[in-house]
């Protein structure tokens, strides 16, 4: 019998890098997921059973695409969830955040949610 799974993705916006930084946050638009990918769920980690979730910091780059990425809370390392969760997030693509109508680079967080289901 095969395990069903079911991954959960949900996008945390965080703060604004580089030079925006030091700026005021009152006109900023936040980045939009315009593309997600689900990461794969590795045939070890269901034989594990290892449930949980991993989250991601992203750097949407002001043509939104990703830049940085690196696990900010892992779950896994030896069945290759973590692993999973940072190659599914580099194939993300998003609508970039603005700041005074100019395209801005920002960190956000994604949380990938691993749930074995049955």
């Amino acid at each position: 019998m095969r395990a069903a799974f079911l991954v959960v993705c949900i996008v945390v916006i965080g703060g604004l890098t580089g030079d925006a930084q030091e700026r005021s946050r009152d006109d900023l638009v936040l980045p939009r997921p315009t593309k997600s990918v689900n990461p794969g769920y590795t045939q070890a980690a269901i034989a594990a059973g290892i449930q949980g979730g991993v989250v991601v910091e992203v750097e949407v780059l002001e043509d939104g695409k990703v830049g940085e990425v690196r696990v900010v809370e892992s779950l896994d390392t030896e069945y290759g969830l973590d692993q999973q969760a940072l190659e599914a997030a580099k194939q993300w693509e998003f609508r970039p955040g603005t700041k005074a109508g100019k395209p801005v680079a920002v960190r956000v967080n994604i949380e990938m949610t691993f749930r074995l289901k049955g």
